[in-house]
């Protein structure tokens, strides 16, 4: 009796040492999975550029993280499992048939508050150095399990594939940009990043995704120079523009043959009044075409992240936009650019520069019809689509499926829309106010 009781006395203490060790085990697995599936990547690299070897190898092992999941997932699978049917064991050779349900019940608080809940909220806390630090346990995990998971892999795709859903290993690379979206909104809302910090950024990170279309200044509104007009008149033109560069047409708007700049300009004339002995006369000889540059055309089409590298690499700052057919649909130039990233730039020629919206007591925003969507989205933080229409006025044509008149209001995307003014078929002047949710 006595042997046999000593020998239970072991084999129990062995089987509760084999069960803590599992759930030790099924502890590590599941802080693993989350400390290596939540760290942050970019963090990761930061640290893996500083030297940490832990780092390194944790970017190496989420390259694939169908293949992570599945070998952590097997690993902490077996461990429970083990760890369950050992519990079942002691207890109903303890308990008698009644030791079922408590093993159950034993071994799911067991497992739910320290291998799993405990585990995860660490790994959650420090991501980041918890994955560096499991990384050489985790790597070996899979390399053993690496047979066992490809086949699961492969009968897992197999599967989802009955049912039209196809897998991607890769596509954490494709959503980096919406991942930054998110967070920088996220941080918005809860005051840790500022309007501005954040609107730069997206900015930053939207310009590959846009045209020279959406942020052009219209034809209509292209000042320009004809090179037929008297020198003199043109001179006055010049001096009393905004504009530091001038397109230079003959006859047709539409036949740019340059473009003249306010410095070449000048420099000409003196040199050319220098070497004249009656500068008051010889003006009327000087050939404004002979000072302008050669004319830069790109398709409405290209990508602003396109356009601010050929200015860069052109050293230009100035290009006139054509449409599929040749024809001039406005320009563009790389302050443009620029401010779709910080924002409007303005100085002490930009007329009504420092007002571009302006608000009424009542709620009201006057906006210029001409006004894009983004800048006024930008500007108050509001949420008009833009994927039909690039300015205010286009958006409101599009909407009413008309050309409004003056007076007419219209209610769409949770704002008020009134026309103020309108130029011919042109929408100048609109009043906009949010409404209030239902």
């Amino acid at each position: 009796m006595d042997t046999a009781s000593t020998a239970a006395d072991a084999a129990f203490w062995i089987t509760s040492a084999a069960i803590l060790g599992l759930l030790v085990l099924s502890a590590f697995f599941s802080g693993s999975e989350t400390a290596l599936t939540a760290a942050s990547r970019g963090k990761l690299r930061s640290m893996a550029d500083r030297g940490s070897k832990g780092a390194d190898r944790a970017l190496l092992i989420t390259e694939d993280n169908e293949r992570l999941i599945g070998s952590v997932l097997l690993g902490n699978n077996l461990v429970n499992i083990l760890a369950t049917s050992l519990a079942t064991a002691l207890f109903t050779r303890a308990f008698g048939e009644s030791g079922v349900a408590l093993a159950t019940l034993v071994m799911t608080v067991l497992v739910l508050v320290f291998a799993e809940v405990l585990p995860k909220t660490y790994a959650i806390t420090n991501a980041e150095t918890a994955a560096s630090r499991v990384s050489p346990v985790i790597q070996l995990v899979i390399t053993v399990f690496s047979p066992v998971v490809g086949a699961v892999r492969m009968l897992v795709r197999g599967v989802l594939s009955v049912f039209g859903v196809k897998t991607d290993p890769d596509s954490h690379i494709l959503a980096v940009r919406e991942e930054i979206a998110g967070a920088l909104q996220l941080g918005h809302s809860e005051g840790v990043v500022e309007k501005e910090d954040r609107d730069r950024i997206l900015g930053a990170l939207d310009l590959s995704e846009r045209t020279v279309e959406e942020i052009m200044l219209h034809r209509s509104g292209i000042e320009m120079i004809d090179a037929d007009n008297d020198p003199q008149d043109i001179l006055k033109q010049c001096l009393e523009s905004n504009h530091t560069r001038l397109p230079v047409f003959r006859g047709d708007p539409e036949n740019i043959i340059g473009v003249v700049h306010a410095k070449d300009l000048f420099r000409a004339m003196y040199q050319f009044m220098q070497e004249s002995d009656k500068p008051a006369d010889a003006m009327s000889s000087f050939k404004f075409a002979d000072v302008a540059m050669k004319p830069y055309f790109i398709p409405e089409s290209t990508s602003l992240d396109d356009q601010m590298r050929q200015f860069l690499r052109r050293r230009t700052h100035f290009a006139l936009v054509v449409d599929e057919y040749g024809a001039l649909q406005g320009l563009i130039t790389l302050e443009d650019i620029l401010e779709e990233i910080v924002g409007e730039i303005t100085d002490e020629f930009d007329p009504d520069g420092d007002h571009p919206i302006k608000a009424d007591e009542d709620g009201n925003y006057w906006i210029d019809g001409a006004m894009t969507i983004r800048d006024v989205n930008r500007e108050l933080d509001w949420t008009l689509p833009d994927e039909e229409a690039n300015t205010v006025a286009g958006l409101v044509i599009h909407e009413a499926q008309m050309i409004p008149t003056i007076g007419q209001c219209f209610s769409f995307h949770g704002f008020r829309f009134e026309v103020v003014a309108r130029d011919n078929n042109r929408i100048t002047a609109l009043k906009i106010r949010p409404l209030a949710p239902e």
